[in-house]
């Protein structure tokens, strides 16, 4: 579509089905651009959890993610501090913040993630295969 003032980057349109999918049961992630893309500056990906599904744990890593929630309700728990984010919600988590996730309703949830700088799908074929094995639960009560 043509490039940026920098030269390093091409403009591109990626359609609802197009993305790289990553299959974690009852959580996916669609990667419509990664760091290859984005001259390593960023990626977007739209997750999605199914109704009363636990999340990843807690964890962290070097970059930052911004989440804007487009249907149901995610639960974040960010450095011990839980939030409930409805859809139009942002979260901003700075890179390094021990965070997680999970879907409490009794409808599945949809988010936008963007990760600044990119580098953080490299993980997705490992991450895939780590739920493989510890597969996703329900929420559990209280």
């Amino acid at each position: 579509m043509g490039s940026d003032a920098d030269g390093d980057r091409d403009a591109f349109v990626v359609g609802p089905e197009e993305g790289r999918v990553y299959d974690m049961g009852r959580m996916q992630a669609v990667f419509f651009a990664d760091g290859e893309q984005t001259a390593n500056r960023y990626s977007i990906s739209e997750w999605s959890l199914e109704a009363r599904t636990e999340g990843p744990g807690a964890h962290s890593h070097p970059d930052d993610h911004i989440f804007y929630v487009l249907e149901g309700t995610l639960s974040l728990v960010i450095d011990g501090s839980t939030a409930e984010a409805r859809p139009g919600s942002y979260a901003v988590i700075p890179g390094g913040r021990q965070h997680t996730f999970h879907n409490a309703g009794a409808e599945s949830c949809r988010f936008i993630s963007i990760n600044v700088p990119a580098g953080f799908e490299k993980a997705m074929p490992g991450i895939v295969d780590w739920f493989a094995d510890n597969p996703l639960g329900d929420v559990r009560e209280g």
